[in-house]
């Protein structure tokens, strides 16, 4: 929901104040088809092959597996070099090393950044699903009070 329907439903609200809307009108404003569904329904439109890509390698770089498999190569290079001395094809100050690893960063860091924006993105329309939730409970809760009050009147 953008700001501008947020702010028309709030003025709807306050001006109605006079009229007391009733709870069901009031919760028509609040809340629209976005409540209670699943997260890849949240943003309302399909992921592109790169926002999934993006996740993909997002999810597998922050895993264990990624940092047993990457620290197993630095080791295996490393020692290939140290060992093959005179044929090293990187010899100790390990400059291609750096390079790669420079690569990588390069590479990683602007994916790892999408996935992280994109999951942003969905956590902030999750808060505002459930203050959406949690308004429409209490106007309910309020109700029940108003009936409660009532039958006691009674």
């Amino acid at each position: 929901m953008d700001p501008h329907t947020k702010t028309e439903i709030v003025n709807i609200i306050i001006e109605d104040v006079d009229t007391e809307l009733l709870d069901e009108e009031i919760m028509h404003l609040v809340l629209d088809k976005r409540v209670s569904q699943p997260d890849s329904t949240i943003t309302g439109k399909r992921n592109t092959f790169g926002q999934r890509a993006a996740d993909s390698f997002a999810k597998f770089v922050g895993s264990w597996v990624f940092i047993c498999w990457f620290l197993t190569v630095l080791v295996i290079w490393i020692v290939t070099n140290i060992i093959l001395v005179s044929g090293a094809f990187d010899p100790f100050p390990f400059i291609l090393l750096n390079l790669v690893l420079s690569c990588v960063a390069a590479i990683q860091t602007p994916l790892i950044m999408m996935s992280q924006n994109r999951q942003e993105e969905k956590d902030r329309l999750r808060a505002e699903n459930d203050y959406k939730v949690n308004l429409k409970s209490e106007i309910i809760m309020q109700d029940l009070h108003v009936k409660m009050d009532q039958i006691l009147e009674n």
